[in-house]
């Protein structure tokens, strides 16, 4: 365990700056990005969910000029041969688009910053059932990715080295939002024990899967 955490704390030491860098571009999209932005983000959780960061990427890059106002055809057309599910994330990113434009004229900036709890930001989008596609781990992802702090992504790769780091008996994803409570609690915890902020543990862990400081 020793040697582990000395091996997490040398590849910190070696990949903080890029770290910090990633964690500050996504800080720039709460500050300054618009709510179309925004919705891009938000619809790039939705296509990650189920498959990978990458094939979220794709996925966005596919159909970003239509995200805003494309009808669900030309949005699975757009998805045909790049995402796995080309025809429901389409579907999840139609509905959830215009429930924001219905019922939040689709300030999403506005939506995001009313909230004073985090816990209550992230159960906005979680438990909406009008928020086609994402639950807990999906919701963290948004939140980080516009740059909100203090929400663990509880992915397979982090799930696997909470697990063989023993901090959690078992690898498999929490199932409600207890659940994700206490393995999150748990990785803040080992957060503090490193001495590393969370959101930064976050992106170290899963590098060290990975390879990769993506988003």
């Amino acid at each position: 365990m020793q040697k582990t955490y000395h091996n997490l704390k040398q590849a910190y030491t070696k990949k903080r700056t890029e770290i910090r860098k990633r964690l500050g571009d996504f800080k720039q999209i709460i500050d300054h990005g618009s709510d179309n932005e925004l919705f891009e983000e938000l619809a790039f959780c939705i296509c990650t969910a189920g498959a990978s960061a990458k094939m979220g990427l794709r996925s966005v890059d596919a159909m970003r000029e239509t995200l805003p106002n494309g009808s669900l055809k030309s949005l699975q057309r757009k998805l045909d041969g790049v995402h796995r599910f080309p025809n429901a994330r389409p579907a999840y990113i139609v509905h959830t688009r215009e429930y924001l434009k219905r019922e939040h004229d689709f300030k999403i900036k506005d939506l995001l910053k009313s909230f004073e709890d985090p816990l209550e930001r992230r159960d906005f989008f979680a438990k909406n059932k009008n928020i086609k596609g994402i639950g807990y781990k999906e919701s963290s992802h948004f939140l980080r990715n516009i740059g909100f702090s203090g929400y663990a992504i509880l992915d397979k790769h982090i799930l696997n080295t909470l697990y063989e780091l023993k901090i959690i008996n078992n690898p498999k994803p929490p199932t409600t939002r207890d659940k994700y409570l206490e393995v999150e609690s748990k990785l803040k915890e080992f957060a503090d024990a490193m001495d590393i902020n969370i959101d930064e543990l976050d992106l170290l862990l899963w590098s060290e899967k990975t390879g990769e400081i993506l988003k």
